[in-house]
């Protein structure tokens, strides 16, 4: 078996100096974006430079910028890891209805509708456990809704998050950068747009602008879009899974549509079920939505496949009609346990999936972001598990 790649799906552990300077930061006129200052940027540059150097220590052959350019009040606010795209787009203002709390106003195509995130099918069937999930419910992230077109404004932000990782790279060095998906971003509350279906691709025209940014820059663009699997446990009355999939088939046409024309090869889709800690008993199975996900135009696809919930799952790909240019991103490491996985163990998924589509169309990653959900020391431990399962692979 040749070298497996290995790389995060992102969030990594801030610094406390980072946390401290964006817990300071003023906001602007607009009542939720936060302001930026030379010192800030200077910090934010050193400390971008400095995971990307740990993120070689640790056997990370394609390394992120930790999301350490991404503007939020809390690092483990829910919702915080889409709030920066906030600050990014205009035609948002604060209303006295928060999307945290209510479900957004208009139907949905098929009469499945989106309702709270506080309002999940898991968090009624466990109301005790989620009422002392101290991450769950706290909302220090002000969300915004949708009442004028949207367009982009974020040029120099992400212009700041490619200069910033770019800088960091050694020479030959590839990298890659998040960004929401039209689908995850269109979750906001819409008073603006006819349907909600107009408002999706308007989502998706504004965003191309940073998609096309990042790529153009000679990075790897991940889309984070983990409302394509975890907007199920968010639809009361549960649909049918055919009700479900053509609700969710839309908002992969809305992520076609914004990276159109742009070289898939470069492009990698993030899909989770949310990286909250909970039971996530009501999470879709992946058979259910797995044909849909993979009509999305990406050459490679993030997914979870450590945690308990989901590891059972890698069976699904070998019966799936996978492209044969497709790249599996598997999480072979997960945030759900402050357990440290043994390098044999994630050698073992790591190999799973190199017998499906081969070693050389699997990249092993980290199930979700890590930054914010478990100690920092352990994300750390679990990066460098991954880094040795993947020289044993």
């Amino acid at each position: 078996m040749s070298n497996i790649a290995t790389t995060t799906s992102g969030s990594l552990p801030r610094t406390q100096a980072l946390i401290e300077a964006n817990a300071a930061r003023a906001l602007a006129d607009d009542g939720f974006s936060l302001q930026s200052t030379t010192e800030l940027d200077e910090l934010t540059a050193r400390a971008v430079s400095d995971v990307v150097e740990k993120q070689r220590a640790a056997g990370i052959t394609l390394v992120g910028d930790g999301e350490f350019g991404k503007a939020m009040s809390n690092p483990v606010d829910y919702g915080a890891w889409w709030s920066y795209s906030f600050q990014r787009v205009s035609g948002l203002s604060l209303t006295e209805v928060n999307a945290f709390n209510e479900a957004p106003v208009r139907s949905e195509p098929g009469a499945v509708r989106l309702t709270s995130f506080l309002d999940r099918r898991d968090r009624q069937l466990f109301p005790a456990v989620y009422a002392e999930a101290v991450e769950v419910g706290r909302n220090a992230t002000a969300f915004p809704t949708t009442t004028g077109p949207l367009a982009y404004r974020g040029q120099d932000a992400v212009a700041s998050d490619i200069r910033n990782l770019k800088s960091a790279l050694a020479d030959g060095e590839q990298g890659f950068l998040t960004a929401i998906a039209p689908g995850s971003a269109s979750r906001v509350r819409n008073e603006h747009y006819a349907t909600d279906e107009e408002h999706l691709f308007a989502w998706a025209d504004a965003l191309r602008e940073e998609y096309r940014a990042i790529v153009d820059a000679g990075l790897i663009l991940q889309l984070d879009d983990p409302s394509l699997a975890e907007n199920w446990d968010q639809i009361n009355p549960a649909p049918t899974v055919a009700e479900y999939q053509a609700f969710t088939r839309l908002r992969v046409e809305a992520l076609n549509h914004a990276i159109d024309g742009l070289p898939k090869e470069q492009i990698r889709l993030h899909l989770c079920w949310g990286s909250w800690h909970g039971p996530h008993t009501t999470d879709i199975e992946l058979q259910d939505i797995l044909p849909v996900i993979l009509k999305a135009n990406v050459g490679s696809i993030s997914f979870e496949a450590a945690n308990a919930r989901h590891e059972h799952e890698f069976g699904v790909w070998a019966d799936a009609a996978v492209p044969d240019d497709l790249v599996l991103v598997p999480g072979v490491v997960g945030h759900a346990t402050n357990v440290v996985e043994h390098p044999e163990l994630v050698a073992q998924r790591i190999r799973r999936f190199a017998g499906i589509v081969g070693a050389d169309r699997v990249i092993a990653s980290t199930d979700c972001g890590l930054g914010g959900r478990i100690h920092p020391d352990l994300a750390w431990a679990k990066l460098a598990a991954l880094g040795e399962g993947a020289r044993r692979a």
